[in-house]
């Protein structure tokens, strides 16, 4: 591995590194915003900073990306998306839970003559966004919930999916919906709770979103551009 790029500051997103703290040199990039939320936090210390650099990704701005062996023939420009700020910094908003354009961000990765949109967590599509993603090779977008009030209606959580700063899947202001009209070469669903009825194969739900053109993510999945 070469190097680590973050798309926010939950929880979710950065306590994976904690699990690469055996001295092991790669270089770690985000925005300046997320960046500091790792400084002000001493426990990311484990992760030697003679050994992993801690690289700015600017927004709208496509980078080289390059780990310890040099750059590593990709690039990826970081964009805002509509989001919220981390659950554990939701106490210090004011009220004001949407977050700033740092704070939530989806990548533009190309190489080889490909482009692929990464955005895992996506509270609205802006018309910026779908201008963006339109023609891509290959999107993996938020599938957080099928709908809004599934964690409610479960029983398994107290939040809709907006609260939460995730669109659904389903519905004339979902996903599968807005991104419809689009040219996309191939689009999968990521970041997918566990509450979601699209995790299960024979689902209706599941038959729906295959109909629409899209896949689930899977562990070990492998795809060829």
């Amino acid at each position: 591995m070469q190097a680590v790029l973050l798309t926010g500051g939950e929880i979710d997103n950065m306590a994976g590194l904690l699990t690469m703290r055996e001295r092991q040199a790669f270089s770690l990039w985000a925005t300046r915003q997320v960046l500091t939320m790792l400084d002000d936090n001493p426990i990311f210390e484990a992760l030697d900073r003679d050994l992993v650099q801690r690289c700015p990704l600017p927004l709208d701005r496509s980078v080289a990306i390059a780990g310890p062996e040099g750059e590593l023939g990709i690039r990826v420009l970081a964009f805002p998306v509509p989001g919220k700020v981390p659950l554990y910094l939701e106490k210090q908003a004011g009220g004001d839970l949407a977050g700033s354009a740092e704070g939530s961000i989806g990548l533009e990765i190309s190489a080889g003559g490909k482009t692929i949109h990464y955005v895992p967590g996506c509270a609205s599509l802006t018309p910026g966004i779908r201008t963006r993603i339109n023609r891509s090779d290959l999107l993996f977008f938020d599938g957080t919930l099928w709908n809004d009030d599934e964690m409610i209606a479960a029983g398994t959580g107290q939040k809709t999916g907006r609260r939460m700063g995730h669109m659904s899947i389903s519905g004339p202001e979902g996903s599968i919906a807005l991104l419809g009209d689009l040219e996309i070469g191939r689009k999968i669903f990521i970041h997918v709770n566990n509450s979601n009825p699209v995790l299960l194969a024979h689902s209706p739900q599941r038959a729906e979103l295959n109909r629409a053109g899209w896949d689930i993510a899977a562990d070990g999945m492998e795809i060829d551009l």
